[in-house]
């Protein structure tokens, strides 16, 4: 049984719904203020399904021996079960429980993400060709797009179009971004047949790795396909109504702010940080939650 972990702030406030929105307010991200702009039915569904997020990533994330995270997980795992059996205990799946019958969420779009975060929980991470990627892809980013859609309402086909294509864009925008502290943690998100294929032949050493003079022409391959998913994802939002597709047009362009900075920074200088401050994140918040 997975222990609750709730905050001395969400036992003020005494309900799960509380706990979900407080843990996103403290996140400090520019999801909360993508997500400000939905009806409250809506926002708090986001909420619950970002605090989901947050709560098996963490378990990925953090210090700790790879089969107490897989049994972590695993937990996880079972407690999904429990939302679609009605009896969860934790307070973030029961404040999924609501969101899972009213928008109808998919129990294997959940388990697609804790499938993600148990390869995130590997202690060393190397991807071994782009179907691989994809797939990373899909489990970490499409799969929490997909669950999101059907919250905002935005109807078959074009919602699990618009998941993918844009999933996928923030998803490689995120791996272009963080190479030097993910490397730092021996994750290595580049495909091996890619790095091979610009002469890169050794990858058990990842910070060697991007210290190798081929390392900037892989990443203007990821970043190319990035783009081309950008401009897909922008085309299929351009067809849905406006206002159900409004959070993730402010989630693209947050992100292709970053992507386009890398790009003009180049992928010689793949090291050189680049950013988006909270100012400009709540600017593009309130100039696309506007529209």
């Amino acid at each position: 049984m997975i222990q609750t972990t709730t905050t001395p702030a969400a036992s003020v406030a005494g309900h799960p719904l509380d706990h979900v929105e407080d843990m996103v307010r403290r996140s400090g991200t520019s999801f909360y203020w993508a997500m400000r702009f939905l009806p409250v039915e809506k926002r708090r569904a986001m909420f619950a399904v970002y605090a989901f997020c947050r709560e098996v990533d963490d378990i990925a994330d953090e210090p700790g021996l790879i089969d107490d995270k897989r049994r972590a997980l695993q937990d996880w795992r079972d407690e999904i079960g429990r939302v679609y059996a009605g009896n969860a205990a934790h307070p973030v799946s029961t404040a999924l429980r609501g969101p899972v019958e009213r928008f109808g969420l998919r129990r294997a779009d959940f388990l697609a993400v804790i499938d993600g975060m148990e390869m995130d929980a590997a202690p060393c991470i190397r991807i071994n060709d782009m179907a691989e990627l994809h797939l990373y892809c899909d489990r970490v980013a499409c799969a929490v797009g997909r669950l999101s859609v059907r919250i905002f309402g935005i109807p078959e086909p074009d919602g699990d179009l618009l998941s993918a294509a844009l999933g996928e864009a923030l998803q490689l925008t995120n791996i272009l971004r963080d190479l030097k502290e993910d490397a730092a943690r021996d994750r290595l998100y580049l495909p091996s047949d890619l790095l091979r294929a610009h002469g890169i032949g050794s990858i058990g050493d990842a910070e060697a790795v991007l210290r190798h003079g081929g390392i900037s022409a892989v990443c203007e391959e990821i970043a190319a396909i990035a783009g081309r998913r950008f401009a897909e994802a922008a085309a299929i939002a351009g067809r849905c109504d406006r206002k159900l597709v409004r959070p993730a047009v402010i989630m693209m362009q947050v992100y292709r702010r970053t992507f386009d900075r890398m790009a003009e920074r180049g992928w010689r200088r793949w090291a050189e940080p680049v950013s988006v401050s909270r100012a400009e994140k709540l600017w593009v918040a309130l100039r696309y939650g506007m529209v």
